[in-house]
C-alpha cells in the first residue's frame, strides 16, 4: 500500500487510512478525471484523481506505490493533470497536503507549487480544509498549495 511510508514517520492512522472505493475510481475514471501509471508488465502502480475546486483542478489524491517512488510517476502524472486542465481550461492545479512530510510539501513546492495564503482561497478549497479537519487531520499540519498550468512539471523538475 502506497501510504505505508507514513507509518515510517509515527502517521500511523494515514498509513491505516482505508483506500479509495473502486465505484469511487470507477467514478472519476468514467469523468475523465483519473490517470494510471503501470509498471512494464502493465500493471497499476500509481493513480491521480482530480476535482474541480473553485474552477482549478484540485488533485483530490495522487499515490504511487513504496517500490515505484522516486522514478518520476508522481510527476509525470502531475503532468496529465495539467494537461487535462489546460485542455479544461483551468489557469491552476490547487492540492492539499502535509507540511512535514518529505515527500509531501517539499516535493510539490520543487514542482512549482506554492503555498497559499488564507486570502487566496476561494470558498470551495476552504470547504475541503474544513472536511479533512473533520476527518480528523489537524489543520496546523497542512496546507493549500497551487501551481499554474502554463509550464510542464516535468520541466520544472
Amino acid at each position: 500500500m502506497a501510504g505505508e511510508a507514513f507509518r515510517s514517520i509515527g502517521m500511523g492512522p494515514i498509513a491505516e487510512a482505508e483506500p479509495i472505493s473502486e465505484e469511487k475510481l470507477d467514478a472519476y475514471a468514467v469523468s475523465g478525471r483519473s490517470w494510471v501509471a503501470t509498471d512494464e508488465l502493465d500493471q497499476p502502480v500509481g493513480y491521480v484523481i482530480v476535482d474541480v475546486v473553485d474552477k482549478n483542478a484540485h488533485v483530490e489524491q495522487i499515490s504511487v506505490l513504496p517500490g515505484f517512488q522516486g522514478q518520476g510517476l508522481g510527476r509525470e502524472l502531475l503532468d496529465a493533470v495539467r494537461l487535462w486542465a489546460v485542455e479544461s481550461g483551468r489557469a491552476a492545479i490547487t492540492l492539499t497536503t502535509f507540511t512535514h512530510v518529505p515527500w509531501n510539501r517539499p516535493l510539490y513546492e520543487h514542482l512549482g507549487f506554492v503555498v497559499m495564503s488564507e486570502e487566496e482561497l476561494g470558498p470551495e478549497l476552504q470547504a475541503v480544509q474544513e472536511h479533512e479537519t473533520q476527518l480528523g487531520l489537524d489543520p496546523t499540519t497542512r496546507v493549500c498549495m497551487r501551481t499554474t498550468t502554463s509550464v510542464s512539471l516535468i520541466e520544472r523538475a
